[in-house]
């Protein structure tokens, strides 16, 4: 029952409706021992032969209104109860989505999506039946449970009802013993689900490479396996599940036999009258409820409480990035300074940054280039702040990035990532996503300045066209073009454009920078690229190699150093004019 300890906070919060529905719970149990009562009665006065009318209109009165009140408050308690579970199962999803949103991205490298969303689903589902059901079982079970057995007792005769009770500690010991196996196999359950869950999730994002490399078969394969894992994982809980019931049915027998046996002996040696022995058996059979739920309360219990303990580790993660007190919420202006001894990944030992010194004066463009792996886009995340574990500072205009506010600091960041993503929602929508109140002009604005516009033109309901999840119906270029569009329309005081060019023709990729050069004056922009054309004009370019700067300096600076600069810029600028060449060669054909 540790469960509803851990669960007291909410039970506290939701006291007024609790104890509410407890009182009516009571209310209940009290009524629903009336009818017993009553039967009894009746079959004494057809024994005796002393029912008239009037005694049986009021007894049948009597039982009338009984069943229109345990209607009422039945309708009331699950209101009151059930209502809160809800409240509780909304107020955790709630606090896990928040949760999800301030984590950084370690934490997404250590968990899979499908276990986070069947936490978000499975795991508070069974927190809610133990919030509502749960706490049902328990009362209701106790309280009718009392009633019945304080009414057989003190009205009808205590040594039968002592008799009766005799099998009693054998059920309690049993389905102690269930809910433990019920417990264990229930977490193996839900891990299960949440690795098929993933699995899911995993092949419908990968559809296309799964279709492209011919592996359908070989997937629906592991996913086979996965999913008889599942399972055969659920139905070792369902015989646990399954020993319950039988389990109770069996006590309950015993109980009636003992019942029936030793009331039977009580009638004839005149200590009970017959009405009282058939009352006695209903409320016997009043009682197996009680005891079905007891059973019931173990299985939601045990459930919720593997459940809850799962949903809680997750809300234990700490964020690793933490903002200061009394941290600076106005957003930073100003020029951009690195100095940075090293960076470490968390859980690596290798450092990715070494000695990175620049300094970046408001409304430059830095230009990043360097081989696959160099460090380009993790020198970016350190800015945005996504990693804090480094050695030496940033500052960004007077203060220290740390010393902003997570919302102050990437407010003032336009920030389009390589893996630029699109949510399933118009185009409109997409580019206006930071800023849902943007009007239509200014969308179109951004659309034009990421050269993006003449393509929506021609969708086929132009920005109200519906991209798909992901933006699965747009091609690269132009899932990188809108969201480029997205960061531009929010105007930021940086703008990084992270290798977001790279599906871009170079006649697309020369508008864009012509057009973010006439309207980012006084701005600053920072871009990561492969092919250098897109930072050549910049005022500051640094050549990452292995994580250190390897040269820094103008585009004119670096063509007189020479090195790896150099060498790469007149093989990419031989590669297009080989290109321009088979071209021409094509034509002349």
């Amino acid at each position: 029952m540790t469960v509803f300890r851990d669960l007291f906070w909410f039970f506290r919060q939701e006291k007024k409706a609790y104890i509410t529905g407890i009182i009516v719970l009571l209310i209940v149990a009290f009524f629903e021992t009336i009818p017993p009562k009553v039967i009894g009665i009746m079959i004494d006065h057809i024994k005796e032969g002393t029912i008239t009318k009037a005694i049986l209109i009021r007894w049948m009165v009597t039982l009338l209104v009984v069943a229109i009140v345990l209607y009422v408050l039945r309708y009331w308690w699950r209101i009151l109860i059930f209502g809160s579970a809800v409240k509780l199962s909304r107020q955790l999803r709630n606090e896990l989505y928040a949760h999800f949103t301030k984590m950084s991205p370690s934490f997404y490298q250590r968990k899979r999506i499908g276990d986070l969303m069947a936490h978000a689903t499975n795991d508070l589902q069974a927190i809610q039946q133990t919030a509502g059901s749960g706490i049902l079982t328990l009362v209701d079970s106790l309280m009718l449970g009392g009633f019945v057995l304080a009414t057989m007792a003190f009205t009808i005769s205590w040594k039968l009802t002592i008799i009766s009770l005799l099998p009693m500690p054998v059920m309690a010991i049993a389905t102690s013993r269930y809910g433990t196996l019920l417990h264990q196999r229930f977490l193996k359950a839900q891990e299960a689900f949440s690795s098929l869950n993933d699995k899911v999730q995993e092949s419908i994002s990968g559809i296309r490479v799964i279709k492209a490399f011919g592996y359908e078969q070989d997937d629906i394969e592991s996913f086979r396996k996965q999913s008889e894992d599942v399972v055969s994982k659920n139905v070792a809980v369902a015989r646990v599940d399954a020993l319950f019931d039988p389990t109770i049915s069996l006590i309950v027998g015993i109980s009636f036999f003992l019942a029936v046996t030793f009331g039977a002996k009580m009638v004839i040696a005149g200590e009970l009258t017959i009405g009282d022995l058939v009352s006695f058996t209903t409320y016997l059979g009043l009682l197996i409820w009680p005891m079905l739920a007891f059973g019931w309360l173990f299985n939601i219990v045990e459930r919720g409480r593997a459940s809850y303990d799962r949903v809680r580790a997750l809300l234990d993660e700490k964020e690793e990035i933490q903002e200061a007190e009394n941290a600076i919420a106005a957003p930073p202006t100003g020029d951009i300074v690195y100095d940075i001894q090293q960076f470490t990944y968390p859980n690596e030992e290798k450092p990715v940054l070494r000695n990175i010194r620049f300094h970046l004066r408001r409304g430059q463009t830095l230009g990043i280039v360097g081989k696959t792996g160099a460090g380009k886009t993790t020198l970016l995340k350190l800015l945005i702040r996504e990693f804090d574990q480094y050695d030496g500072e940033i500052r960004f205009g007077d203060h220290e990035i740390s010393e902003y506010t997570l919302h102050a600091l990437r407010s003032s960041i336009g920030y389009v990532p390589q893996d630029h993503f699109l949510f399933s929602a118009t185009v409109r929508e997409n580019i206006a996503f930071a800023c849902p109140e943007a009007s239509e002009e200014d969308v179109i604005k951004a659309a034009k300045l990421a050269n993006i516009h003449e393509d929506i033109e021609q969708f086929a309901d132009g920005y109200e066209t519906i991209v798909g999840e992901r933006g699965v119906s747009l091609s690269g270029g132009q899932k990188q073009r809108i969201s480029i569009a997205r960061a531009l329309l929010l105007n930021p005081e940086v703008l990084i454009l992270d290798d977001s060019l790279s599906a871009v023709d170079a006649k697309t990729e020369e508008r864009i920078l012509t057009a973010l050069k006439e309207n980012r004056a006084g701005k600053t922009t920072i871009i990561t690229a492969h092919r250098l054309s897109a930072i050549q004009h910049a005022d500051l370019i640094l050549v990452l190699e292995e994580g250190c700067i390897a040269q820094m300096g103008t585009h004119e600076e670096l063509m007189r150093e020479g090195g790896w600069y150099r060498n790469m810029y007149e093989r990419q600028q031989l590669e297009s004019l080989v290109e321009q060449g088979g071209q021409v060669w094509k034509i002349n054909r």
